[in-house]
């Protein structure tokens, strides 16, 4: 680009208002000369950096080019100066995009000789906006990946598994394919087991559970330790410690919850024996695999007076499971914990008694139905 005296003082702000006349001309022009020309409009900025041809003006200046730098290419005056110098010559500023009263950029948006600032202002936005499509399109992803409910074929699986492997989604339909609650109960095992307000005395049915400890070589054979019965409503009517009638040899304290000194002081076998086979009588028996607490005590009772939890086929059914156990049952149909440390027998027993009355209804008709069929036959 040429340099000397006259770029300078071309290059120059102006002072004076017929300075400013004549680079406010200079500048209609220009948008005069965009409006004639049939290519496709620039934006400001792009204006503003492509800038190639000198315009003349009125008093036969020419406003120097600006090349893609910003700096000027060219300047000439027709006005010869009497001394050479270029002082006396008013100079003209270089046009400015500030200057440009509307433009139409190219993404036909209006600026006001604001648009670079316009184009940054809208870089942000349109991050904002990548930002909001970049969560929702996270968010389909996310309700794309949530399991449904032909999905979850599992058999024979605790849906806690289930929850910790893929999800509480996938535990709460497997829960529901079993006929389980799904809404977690804030009520304690007691409450949920036992009936407020209740009778205390004898009823109708009744459930028993025993504690054993082990005897004989490496405590493999068991005897009875602890007898509890409840009545219909989960009310405890009988506890009591068995004095051992061998030596113990386990006491199996992780789970029967027996120590030595609960059974040394304890009742003798014979007269728990009796007790217990006095309130069976006549009475329906509920309790969990009850052939073996009746085993312990050398008892028996009639078959069709014995309730099973273990042995009903529906609850086995729906926990798809051939010998269930009680924590099980308690955990899927009554959406309890129990036996979750040392095993209690009244608690054990309460368990089999809200199984029971949860089917009772079902239950009865079924063994009335039952009975009903072989005297048929």
């Amino acid at each position: 680009a040429p340099k000397g005296p006259d770029m300078a003082a071309a290059a120059a702000p102006p002072r004076s208002p017929r300075e400013f006349s004549s680079n406010w001309k200079a500048l209609q022009e220009l948008l005069k000369q965009k409006a004639d020309s049939p290519k496709e409009p620039l934006s400001t900025c792009q204006t503003y950096t492509k800038k190639k041809h000198p315009l003349k003006v009125g008093n036969g200046q020419e406003v120097p080019a600006i090349n893609g730098n910003g700096n000027g290419v060219k300047a000439k005056s027709t006005n010869k100066m009497d001394n050479g110098s270029a002082k006396d010559n008013p100079p003209l500023a270089k046009p400015k995009s500030k200057k440009v009263a509307m433009d139409k950029n190219l993404n036909g948006t209006k600026s006001d000789g604001k648009g670079c600032k316009e184009k940054k202002k809208n870089g942000n936005i349109l991050k904002e906006n990548g930002d909001i499509k970049h969560k929702r399109r996270k968010a389909e992803e996310r309700a794309e990946q949530q399991p449904k409910e032909a999905e979850i074929w599992f058999d024979d699986v605790d849906p806690k598994d289930i929850e910790a492997a893929i999800g509480p989604e996938a535990a709460k339909i497997a829960r529901r394919n079993l006929g389980l609650e799904t809404g977690q109960s804030n009520q304690s095992v007691e409450q949920v087991l036992v009936k407020e307000k209740a009778s205390e005395g004898l009823t109708r049915a009744v459930a028993m559970d025993c504690e054993m400890v082990g005897v004989g070589p490496k405590g493999e054979d068991s005897i009875v330790a602890r007898v509890s019965i409840v009545n219909q409503f989960g009310k405890c009517i009988y506890d009591k410690y068995v004095k051992p009638t061998e030596e113990v040899t386990d006491y199996r304290t992780a789970v029967s919850g027996i120590r030595p000194e609960n059974i040394n002081t304890g009742e003798d076998f014979k007269t728990v024996q009796k007790e217990v086979a006095d309130i069976l009588n006549g009475r329906i028996l509920v309790g969990h695999a009850l052939r073996n607490d009746l085993k312990v005590l050398f008892l028996d009772h009639p078959q069709k007076k014995i309730r099973d939890t273990q042995r009903y086929k529906p609850f086995r059914q729906r926990v798809k499971n051939a010998r269930p156990s009680l924590k099980l049952l308690c955990e899927r149909l009554l959406n309890v914990q129990v036996q979750t440390s040392e095993h209690c027998s009244i608690q054990d027993a309460q368990a089999a008694m809200r199984l029971y009355t949860l089917e009772k209804k079902k239950w009865e008709a079924a063994v009335k139905n039952k009975s009903n069929n072989k005297n048929c036959k």
